[in-house]
């Protein structure tokens, strides 16, 4: 007995100080962790701060050699004369409107098309489904100049159409992926039992999956708002009219325009405001989502 109780001091004795060795390297880990973190941040939000002094700062603030970071005296009335220079409300309603019945159309198509592949049993299934996978291989320039002859036959240039009406025709290989992902992971017993009660196919895609899948559902709205908020080459394509831009195409005739005006002043300031003005929205949708992001992307790889 005595000679147990002394090994087993020997052992309590030496993993102790190994222990406090293992504490103090996960510990220096993850304060090296934290540390690259915050440099990166930094990193990445300067361009971003340095938009927000610079909007904030007088014409002639933007040309000082060497540049200065913060604005003499803030001019928070640069974000009131962009909507004296361009129509910019009207671009924002644009882009609201076009975003948003942009992502309800495919978050509800593609949702439609994930049931099918994770819960149907057809011949040609998993073809089909590989086949649609491959089409995120394709960029959207191949596919542009095809949509705009097609376009051009209906009548549909120079309007909202092309841009919001074929995304209720599937929402993408992507989000089709991502929400089939997440279907598979509920179980199919609730649909058996649902079949049982007399629920048909569309009810319970309505009333069973649906109201499961909220985090994924949330994710895939996020992610298509945010795509067609930046979109740029598209609407480029298809919209002529100015009072038709949307936020993306309307920066871009901003920049254009900002050195270019009738005054001798340019408008870069504005510019800079303007570029703010887009942005946050989507930072404010992203930083509400967080927790529906996360949660649709970890739980959709569950299975599959």
């Amino acid at each position: 007995m005595a000679g147990e109780t002394t090994t087993q001091s020997m052992t309590a004795g030496y993993s102790l100080p190994g222990l406090r060795v293992r504490n103090s390297r996960r510990m220096f880990s993850r304060a090296l962790l934290y540390l690259v973190a915050v440099v990166s941040s930094a990193i990445f939000l300067f361009p971003f701060v340095w938009t927000i002094l610079s909007s904030l700062k007088k014409s002639n603030e933007l040309i000082v050699f060497p540049p200065t970071w913060f604005p003499a005296v803030p001019q928070p009335y640069n974000y009131v004369r962009v909507f004296e220079f361009v129509p910019w409300a009207t671009w924002t309603l644009n882009s609201v409107l076009i975003a948003s019945v942009a992502t309800v159309g495919a978050v509800v198509s593609a949702s439609l098309v994930a049931y099918s592949f994770a819960r149907f049993r057809y011949p040609g299934r998993n073809l089909i489904f590989m086949i649609t996978l491959s089409t995120i291989m394709l960029p959207v320039e191949v596919t542009l100049i095809p949509l705009y002859l097609l376009f051009a036959k209906i009548g549909w240039l120079d309007s909202f159409k092309p841009l919001m009406l074929p995304s209720f025709f599937g929402g993408g290989a992507f989000l089709i992926f991502l929400i089939r992902q997440f279907f598979m992971s509920i179980p199919i017993d609730l649909d058996e039992a649902a079949r049982i009660d007399g629920a048909g196919y569309l009810r319970i895609f309505w009333q069973i999956l649906m109201p499961l899948s909220v985090p994924v559902v949330a994710t895939a709205a996020v992610l298509t708002f945010i795509a067609e908020w930046n979109s740029f080459l598209v609407p480029f394509i298809f919209i002529n009219t100015t009072t038709k831009y949307t936020l993306a195409i309307g920066v871009r005739y901003f920049q254009a325009v900002a050195g270019n005006t009738d005054d001798a002043e340019p408008k870069f300031h504005l510019l800079m405001a303007a570029s703010i003005m887009m942005t946050a929205p989507i930072i404010l949708l992203f930083f509400l989502a967080q927790k529906y992001l996360v949660q649709g992307i970890v739980m959709s790889g569950i299975k599959g």
